[in-house]
């Protein structure tokens, strides 16, 4: 099974890109999500997780979500490969998006 979920803050404001080989949305966006203990130094690390949504959900993602929205994402983790222009082979880790949940109201301040 590959079902990730996860909890954390928008790191910046989402993009919504359109694919043309395809006709779809997608939006990519990192959240900074706290790990569950503090460092010698007593401070909560974070990790910063890069997220990619498609279709209606990557439209929901950037007409309502800013940076600093606290939000749970749920899906999958993807490994996936591709070919820069010099010919160089890149390996990508992501979650893709398939429920995003906004946890704190839009009326906060939080950017």
């Amino acid at each position: 099974m590959n079902k990730v979920l996860l909890v954390g803050r928008l790191v910046k404001d989402p993009e919504l890109k359109h694919i043309e080989s395809n006709g779809r949305e997608l939006s990519n966006f990192t959240i900074a999500v706290n790990r569950n203990f503090v460092n010698a130094k007593g401070e909560r690390e974070a990790d910063f997780v890069p997220v990619v949504v498609w279709g209606k959900t990557a439209e929901l993602v950037c007409n309502y979500m800013k940076k600093g929205r606290l939000i749970s994402i749920s899906g999958r983790l993807q490994i996936r490969s591709y070919e820069t222009k010099e010919g160089n082979k890149k390996y990508v880790t992501e979650v893709v998006g398939e429920e995003v949940l906004f946890l704190d109201s839009k009326k906060e301040d939080v950017g």
